[in-house]
């Protein structure tokens, strides 16, 4: 069975002009439902992480900013939304559905969280709508209880995940592996354990060959115990801020070779949504839901 973390406030209203990439939050899961690929007993809901947690990846004057409300404009400006205590407390509740996740995944298998990815925020500030590095808060969690001792980051998102490759870029416990658009954000990439960088237009066939080759390379050569996995959907040609052309289906299939990959070879997976930034948002809850549609295939 697979376990699902959500809470209403992952649909936090914002100003016009900046709900639509919520929207998502609040379809997904009724969604799910409503097609019966989850029930309502397989969804949890996050409470607010301890901040102590959240100060492994990330440092006290950031955190203490955000509590306060205290960035700077320019600060607030590259997170891309309006700064609120209510979306701070929405990403609070998002980082602990992951660690939640990653919990749940060591006993089950598998654990998604509807939301969550935000791959770009750094140690020491945010940005990209991403506030706190959900994945690498959770990675140091295991670490730090040694339940897990090699993690694997696989980042299918179509932007590098920048914040993340320098979290943990003098972390051996961690390899990071990033495959992304090279002309998307961020322009100026980071250096993760291993960047797979793809052309624009990039097709199903050419992404899913490359992806499988990578994944069967980097598994054998980590043996990772745990796997933290970004399905972010806007690798889709319908994107609007991506740079690659997957189709919906080349995008479920990339999501049941990673899913397959990790059921084989029995390693725990935790599983966030990313980006996803279709004008049809139709699109966009059909890409999601396409991942819990291959984790119940595989993993029930």
């Amino acid at each position: 069975m697979i376990y699902v973390a959500f809470d209403s406030c992952y649909a936090h209203p914002l100003p016009e002009g900046h709900r639509f990439p919520m929207l998502k939050y609040e379809l997904l899961p009724r969604q799910l439902i409503h097609e019966g690929t989850c029930g309502e007993d397989q969804f949890f809901r996050p409470n607010r992480i301890d901040y102590t947690h959240v100060l492994r990846a990330h440092t006290d004057d950031y955190l203490d900013k955000l509590l306060n409300l205290s960035l700077t404009a320019k600060e607030v400006r590259k997170l891309g939304f309006p700064l609120s205590e209510q979306l701070v407390s929405r990403e609070l509740h998002i980082a602990q559905g992951t660690l939640d996740g990653a919990l749940c995944a060591l006993e089950h298998g598998i654990a998604l969280n509807i939301a969550g990815g935000t791959h770009h925020a750094y140690a020491e500030h945010g940005e990209a709508f991403c506030l706190l590095n959900d994945q690498a808060i959770a990675a140091h969690y295991l670490l730090a209880k040694r339940l897990a001792q090699r993690i694997l980051i696989i980042d299918l998102d179509v932007h590098q995940g920048n914040g993340t490759a320098v979290i943990f870029q003098n972390n051996p416990s961690v390899f990071t592996l990033s495959m992304h658009g090279k002309a998307n954000y961020p322009f100026k990439k980071e250096l993760s354990d291993l960047d797979i960088e793809l052309d624009k237009g990039t097709e199903d066939s050419s992404y899913l060959r490359v992806l499988s080759e990578t994944l069967e390379q980097v598994l054998n050569h980590f043996n990772p115990d745990f796997i933290f996995y970004l399905s972010g959907v806007d690798v889709l040609a319908t994107d609007k801020l991506g740079s690659l052309a997957l189709t919906l289906e080349g995008c479920k299939k990339r999501d049941a070779l990673v899913l397959s990959a990790a059921q084989n070879r029995n390693i725990p997976l935790q599983c966030s949504m990313g980006g996803g930034y279709s004008k049809d948002l139709r699109i966009i809850v059909e890409a999601h839901a396409n991942t819990y549609r291959v984790a119940k295939q595989l993993f029930d």
